[in-house]
């Protein structure tokens, strides 16, 4: 009889070795990779240190390995064992100030024009109406748009499945003048649709209350949908493929000339760039929802999270399906949890149709089942979920004085106390396929990052903060490889704190 063949197990050597001697593709080497650092990273006999730390008396932001300050001005790189300064931008002017920034990276299946096109970017909106493209590395410039002289931009917003950037105007309020002369304001704001890989420009289109209704009070784009919210606590979806195809006007080209600019060059100064997407009839909705202001969540298998607008749902999460609105068994969540902070929920960012609950005493990871054959709903089932040990935050209701005297609680604690070890936060590392949750350890004073396997919840190791954690605070966590990155709010002061998983072994 054959002996069974079993898998075998390679240490790090063993790879390192069987690389050097065999001819393998880059995919199989990226793989590896990601299994060795998985291995080191988890390894009791490391641990991660505080290697860096700065203070800040603007917003720090954080992005694909690399760090922001005064406003997107400085530029910091965590690759090495210690982050080092990527690029220091002049100061800017008041007019010339970043209002809102995005990274671009080109997809890996895309080959460019030139190599710096080829590589990240950073796309910055100015105060003066610019949109500029620089180099994520350097932070030389690329590119500048011209967007309006008409219209104020100041929000930037990816639409990433159809690899679109919108930038989206301020809204246009009614003045005093203009009320008491009764004259209505009409149109809302503008988005200026760009296609990326490379830049180029789709249209800019104008939402007006007399098309999409005198209620709309917001507009974002996401999965290839014009998404409307309403002041009466709806949202309507539109196909924003369907719109340009249907109302767009005139092609533009960024850099050549247009007719509704008079001969003159797309997105150059002072001109910058026409409307030229005009919608003149009413449009078909696709969907259509009443929720609360917390808004609508999509995500596959095409099911939606939403709270209801009515106050027996308050505190309350439902997931239907997508294609008729029927709710899904089991699909009405509440955690029943008595905290300052509301409990959270969202689709799993792995892609693979869960969803995440997050309360300050557990964590539930839900999963979607449902039978193309069936006329039965879906049904919410539970994959698997992380709970806090109440053993550990059990107060007793009655206490003794040092004189002998007895005396009784008259509320009971909030579940997100902070005596009490509660969840704060969870954020998942995609390459590892782990989730790194934070537990502050009550009144211990102290945090902790909690290293899970997203696929059964199975805790892989601890890791401890160091500094303080406040909770009257905002907090931020990155977690990417063998890099974690606290950034914390203190009063007018931010702070970030960078850990590296210490090459030395215990």
């Amino acid at each position: 009889m054959a002996l069974s063949r079993r898998r075998r197990c390679f240490n790090a050597v063993d790879v390192l070795r069987r690389r050097s001697c065999e001819a393998v593709d880059a995919g199989t080497v990226s793989r590896n990779n990601i299994k060795l650092l998985r291995g080191l990273l988890l390894q009791d006999t490391r641990t991660f240190s505080k290697v860096w730390c700065k203070a800040s008396k603007s917003t720090i932001t954080c992005e694909a390995g690399q760090m922001y300050f005064e406003n997107y001005l400085h530029c910091y790189s965590c690759l090495h064992l210690e982050p080092s300064l990527l690029y220091k931008l002049p100061r800017r002017t008041r007019q010339e100030k970043f209002e809102d920034a995005l990274l671009c990276q080109t997809p890996l299946d895309k080959t460019l024009e030139t190599p710096m096109d080829q590589k990240p970017n950073l796309l910055v909106l100015t105060a003066n109406n610019w949109l500029c493209r620089l180099s994520a590395h350097s932070g030389k410039e690329l590119e500048r748009i011209y967007l309006s002289p008409n219209h104020k931009f100041r929000y930037l917003g990816w639409d990433v499945s159809q690899e679109v950037l919108y930038v989206k105007s301020i809204q246009k309020k009614e003045s005093v003048l203009e009320r008491q002369a009764g004259i209505t304001q009409n149109t809302l704001m503008h988005l200026a649709i760009f296609k990326v890989f490379p830049l180029q420009i789709v249209g800019i289109i104008e939402i007006s209350k007399n098309v999409f209704g005198s209620g709309v009070s917001d507009v974002v784009m996401s999965q290839g949908v014009l998404a409307v919210s309403y002041s009466n606590k709806s949202v309507k979806l539109y196909s924003s493929e369907q719109i340009f195809q249907r109302y767009t006007t005139d092609k533009l080209t960024l850099g050549k000339q247009s007719s509704l600019l008079g001969g003159k060059n797309v997105g150059q100064f002072p001109y910058g760039i026409p409307v030229n997407v005009h919608i003149t009839d009413s449009i078909p909705v696709i969907f259509e929802v009443s929720c609360s202001n917390s808004g609508i969540q999509i995500g596959y298998p095409w099911h939606f999270i939403h709270t209801p607008p009515h106050k027996n749902h308050s505190g309350t999460y439902h997931i239907c399906s997508i294609q008729d609105c029927t709710p899904a068994r089991n699909g009405i969540r509440n955690m029943k949890c008595c905290s300052l902070e509301t409990d959270m929920i969202m689709f799993h960012p792995d892609d693979s149709g869960r969803i995440i609950h997050v309360g300050p005493k557990s964590i539930e990871v839900l999963k979607i089942v449902s039978d193309i054959k069936s006329c039965e709903p879906s049904k919410i089932v539970e994959d698997f979920s992380l709970i806090i040990d109440e053993h550990r935050n059990q107060v007793p209701q009655v206490t003794v004085t040092s004189s002998g005297r007895t005396v009784k609680q008259r509320y009971n604690q909030l579940d997100d106390d902070p005596n009490q070890e509660t969840f704060r936060m969870v954020e998942y590392e995609d390459e590892l396929d782990i989730l790194a949750v934070v537990v502050t350890n009550g009144a211990e004073g102290g945090a902790q990052i909690r290293l899970y396997d997203n696929q059964n919840g199975q805790l892989l190791r601890t890791i401890a903060i160091t500094e303080s954690w406040d909770e009257t605070y905002r907090h931020e966590l990155v977690f990417d490889k063998d890099t974690i990155i606290h950034i914390e709010q203190q009063k007018n002061t931010f702070c970030c704190h960078v850990y590296k998983l210490d090459t030395a072994i215990k």
